[in-house]
């Protein structure tokens, strides 16, 4: 199966985009560099990650604090 969005030569990444706290973004696409919200077709947040992740412990720390 091609991609539709490559084989139209548009710029984009196949990882998804993971939003974490503090407007901070990865992706889980080695290599990508771009993490441009309209060039990922999957984007999540950090909090519904499998296990979770240590930016939302921090962010409810400072919060409670």
């Amino acid at each position: 199966m091609d991609c539709a969005t490559c084989s139209a030569g548009l710029d984009h990444c196949h990882g998804t985009l993971v939003l974490h706290a503090e407007f901070l973004a990865e992706c889980t696409e080695p290599g990508c560099t771009d993490l441009g919200r309209a060039r990922h077709l999957l984007i999540i947040d950090c909090h519904s990650l499998n296990g979770g992740c240590s930016c939302v412990e921090t962010e409810v720390r400072l919060l409670s604090a």
